[in-house]
Order: structure tokens, then sequence, then C-alpha cells
């Protein structure tokens, strides 16, 4: 009887029987070993290969960082909301040094500019009720929270102290009742500009914050000079403003505070560049946010030496004023063009982190936000 394993033939013997796989052929211990291509020995007769250097990328193609949801009409808000705060302190720096057409015209531009930015705000939102929804609540740790309360009662306040000033200009026309006229220009508005000019600064600064406290990488590297480089712009553009609309005799305090505000926006500028490290400042150095920065401060420093040396001319003044607009608003344009393009490439987010967690760990820090360095 003839076994069903007689006729068996292991498919691996002809492959021995011809030298590949036997002990004398090159896969034996008498042959030569067959390397795969590409494959270090490990005797120490050829160097090893290397795994190649790897560029982080986030997973799928998708940002570490959401991208901001603000578009350009946030970059206006931006912009209108520091041109508000600044000329409300100069409308009340106006109204103790007794110069009436500074205070009228700082006053309805502070009114004016906070409606528009208002308009801007809700633009953005898509839906009125959408900022409706931020009075429902009072939160001390929600920077947008506050901003909104904050703009809330300043538009109020200076909505209550230009009502005189658009009364004075129509002839006393308004249709007021004699008493409530009377309240309002000799005590109601005096008071409305004095808590508007109060809640300038910070209706100026808080989005500086709001910026600082997201994760966006340009802006939360940058959240210790971003408050202190838009109250400077937010002086530059206010005072800038009252040079064009206000005559030269009275506008003494808008030059001092287009100046100052000029010079403190270059600084605070120069300082940000050189403090942030290479990688974090990038964004602010390239594509269409470099190019806006570089534009607003070459309009600032225009517009402050113009207003040193020719301020005093009222074409000079005007032109100067015009100059120190356009800077503010080229940088609050800037600095969101920079958080937008900081989330579209990795390493602005993982390269600041590694630095962070090898300083803290020279530091001997070793606690669980090592890594964020919060």
């Amino acid at each position: 009887m003839t076994n069903q394993f007689d006729n068996y033939r292991d498919p691996v013997e002809p492959r021995r029987r011809k030298g590949q796989g036997g002990p004398g052929g090159p896969g034996g211990p008498g042959g030569k070993k067959r390397r795969r291509r590409g494959a270090g020995a490990m005797d120490g007769s050829r160097e090893e290969r290397m795994v190649p250097d790897m560029q982080f990328e986030s997973y799928y193609g998708k940002p570490v960082v959401k991208a901001p949801p603000w578009e350009w009409p946030i970059g206006a808000y931006l912009f209108l909301g520091g041109v508000a705060g600044g000329s409300s302190l100069l409308g009340l720096g106006a109204q103790l040094t007794d110069r009436p057409i500074l205070r009228r015209n700082s006053r309805l531009a502070a009114i004016t500019a906070a409606g528009a930015g208002s308009l801007a705000l809700i633009a953005d939102l898509g839906r009125p009720e959408r900022l409706l929804n931020m009075f429902r609540v009072v939160k001390l740790s929600s920077p947008m929270n506050l901003g909104s309360w904050l703009l809330a009662g300043f538009s109020t306040m200076a909505a209550v102290a230009a009502a005189a000033e658009v009364d004075d200009l129509t002839g006393r026309r308004l249709p007021l009742p004699e008493m409530v006229r009377t309240v309002t220009h000799q005590a109601a508005a005096p008071t409305a500009g004095a808590v508007a000019g109060a809640l300038g600064a910070p209706l100026a600064v808080y989005t500086a914050v709001l910026f600082g406290d997201t994760s966006n990488p340009a802006w939360n590297a940058a959240k210790y000079h971003l408050p202190f480089l838009f109250v400077s712009s937010a002086s530059a553009a206010s005072g800038g403003l009252a040079m064009i609309t206000t005559p030269v005799n009275e506008a003494g305090p808008a030059r001092v505070l287009a100046a100052t505000g000029a010079v403190c926006d270059v600084a605070v500028t120069k300082a940000m560049h050189s403090q942030l490290d290479e990688v974090s400042v990038e964004p602010y150095h390239h594509g269409t946010a470099g190019k806006l920065m570089t534009w607003a401060e070459r309009l600032v420093i225009a517009g402050g030496v113009g207003t040193l040396l020719a301020g005093r001319h009222r074409v000079g003044a005007a032109l100067s004023g015009a100059a120190l607009l356009a800077g503010s608003a080229l940088t609050r344009f800037g600095v969101l063009e920079a958080g937008h393009h900081s989330v579209t490439d990795p390493k602005y987010v993982v390269e600041p982190q590694k630095a962070r967690l090898a300083q803290r760990q020279r530091a001997g820090d070793t606690g669980d936000n090592i890594t964020t360095g919060r």
C-alpha cells in the first residue's frame, strides 16, 4: 500500500539544492549571508541605516490649534474700539482744561467709533442676538464677557455725553423737556464724560487681553506685549483723529497724545520683536501680516515725526493725523493676520512648547503642565 505522504516533496528542498538555503549556500553557515537592501549589518562591517529626520505634521493634515473664527470685521472692531477709548480719554482731558471744541469733537468721535465698532462686531457674529447673549451672565474669568459689559457701559456713557454736544450743535433743538435738557448739560454730560473717559483705556486694551488668553501661538506668545501695543496704537489713532477735526489752537493735548502714542507704539513693537523667540515672532514678519506690520510702523513713524514738526500747521496736522490713523488700523489688522498665519504650520505650536519644556527641565520643574509652560 502506498502511503499518502510518499509523493510529498518539500517546496523548500529545491531551493536548498540550488544553494539558496542549504548548508553550503549563501543562506547557510558555509555561505555568504544575503543582506536586505538598505539593512545595515550588525557586525559593524557596514554603517547601519539611521531613521531619517522627520518633519512634524499634524494628524490627518489638520492644524494643531484651531484657526480663529474672526475675520476682517473683528480687525475693524479692534481699531474702532481703540479710537473710541482714546477719544473718550481725550474728551475728558478737554473737559477738565476747558477746551469746548476738542471736547465736542472727541465725544462725538468716541460714540461714533463705538457705534461703528459694535456694528462690526455684530457683522462678525452674524446675528445681533448673539451679542445680547453675552449679557446673560457676568463671568469674571472671561475677557470676552467682561469686554461685552465694558462696551455696553462705555457706549451708554459716551452716548449721554455726546447727546449734550449734539444738542448744542443743533441750537438746543433736540426734542427734550427743558428740565431734562438742563440736567443733561449741567450734570449728566460731565459725569458721563468722566465715566466714559475712565473706561476708555480698558476698552482699548481688553481685546489684547482676550487675544493673549487664547491658545493661538502668535497671540499667546506676545500676551505681555499686546496690551501695551494696543494702548499705544489707540493713543496715536485718537490723537491723530482729533488733530484732523480740531483747530490747532485747541489741539495741543491731541498732539501730545498722538506723539506719545507713536513713540510708545514703535518702542513696544521693537521690544516685542526682539524679546520673542525666532519661531514665535516669525508670523509677525512674514506674509500678509509682515507687510501690514511693516507699513504700520512706517506710517506711525511718519505720523509721529509730522506731529512734532508740523503739528501746529493745519495741513501738517491733518496729514500726520491721517498717517497715525492708518498706521493704527494696519497694526490691528497685522496682529489679527499673524494669528491666522500662526495656526497654518504646526511648528509655531510644537517648537515653542519644546523650548519651554527644555527650559523648565533645566530649572528642575517637572510639574503636570510642563509641556505648555502655563
